[in-house]
């Protein structure tokens, strides 16, 4: 216990050594100290000699000035994809050219008009007829349409939005040849000619008409809409609805009277159509609520990433055409912005610039 208790009271160190172990690690301080500039020294010079590069500036007083690159930005992608466009445009003709087929069958089914008058409208009982209001409306759709072409020509993302069109209208044709095949109403209009019926319909009667209605666009205008059938739901107010929607969506914002003016013209259309009998009031209320149902939602999941993905929470990835949708979308990397550029290489002082809006 003495020799364990007098350990215990020994100091750890002696004076000598203590004073012995103290000069060590000063000594080591100072060394390190020394390391320490020589390696501030080192690194000074040699960002100095790289100030000649450009790469780092040094000052007399000793800082030390880097240049570092800007932070790289991921943008978003819109890659044209131009070869999908061209497969859009087929599947809008295909589907264009199914409707026809499916009119050209309707109008040997159509309820015979001697014995069949035009359905009760309140529409019809509040304006009289005028027969040349549906060419007007025509005119009103070939001017929106062309006004639609020449904007999204000189949009930058002109592939996208001109898919995109493609497809919707595909969409609402497709589902606009049901809704003729399955329910025939009377012809709405006392005037307005429509061709014989054949009584029989052959697969080689069906391609003529086809490509007779084909060679006038489906439109009256030209002489060459002479079937009927084709009421649930209207064809025209597709067209206007969808002229005035991506006016509106891709065109500048500032354009604001612009847009009043698209807006008034496809409600004149509308107006026009009605006013011949070229429809009924519930084929435009259809048409317009159709139309504008497909586009905002197909604008929605276009421009939401998580929208594109299909599950269980995703209710929209459920939509029967979402397969379609998704295969034509799903390198668009965001919300397609209002840039436009000159679509042309020359002159060259007009495809130099780029305009945001």
């Amino acid at each position: 216990m003495s020799s364990n208790a007098s350990a215990e009271e020994q100091p750890l160190l002696t004076g000598s050594n203590m004073g012995k172990g103290l000069s060590w690690e000063k000594q080591d301080h100072r060394d390190h100290v020394a390391d320490m500039h020589i390696h501030v020294d080192s690194l000074h010079n040699g960002l100095s000699r790289r100030d000649k590069n450009g790469e780092a500036h040094g000052s007399q007083d000793g800082t030390v000035k880097i240049n570092l690159p800007p932070p790289e930005r991921e943008e978003p992608r819109f890659p044209p994809e131009k070869w999908k466009t061209f497969l859009s445009f087929l599947y809008l003709t295909l589907n264009m050219a199914w409707t026809l087929t499916v009119l050209s069958i309707v109008h040997e089914r159509m309820p015979d008009r001697t014995k069949y008058p035009p359905l009760p409208d309140i529409f019809f009982d509040v304006f009289p007829p005028v027969d040349w209001a549906l060419d007007v409306s025509e005119f009103i759709i070939v001017v929106s349409v062309w006004l639609t072409v020449l904007m999204i020509i000189m949009h930058k993302h002109r592939f996208i939005i001109l898919r995109r069109c493609f497809v919707i209208i595909g969409l609402l044709y497709f589902m606009r040849s049901i809704t003729m095949f399955v329910t025939q109403v009377p012809v709405a209009s006392t005037t307005y000619y429509c061709s014989p019926k054949a009584n029989s319909t052959s697969p080689l009667l069906i391609v003529k008409r086809v490509l007779y209605m084909m060679s006038g666009f489906g439109l009256s205008i030209n002489g060459k809409h002479t079937f009927c059938g084709d009421y649930i739901y209207s064809g025209h107010t597709v067209v206007l609805t969808m002229a005035y929607l991506v006016i509106r969506e891709y065109s500048p914002r500032r354009f604001v009277i612009f847009h009043w003016i698209v807006w008034l013209s496809s409600c004149t259309g509308v107006f026009m159509v009605l006013l011949s009998r070229g429809h009924y009031t519930v084929d435009v209320v259809i048409g317009y609520y159709v139309t504008t149902r497909v586009f905002w939602i197909y604008h929605t999941m276009a421009n939401n990433a998580s929208l594109k993905v299909p599950g269980n929470n995703n209710f929209l990835s459920r939509i029967w055409w979402f397969s379609i949708f998704n295969y034509f979308e799903k390198n668009v990397g965001g919300v397609v912005p209002r840039q436009y550029e000159w679509p042309l290489p020359w002159p060259r002082k007009f495809s130099r610039h780029t305009r945001i809006s």
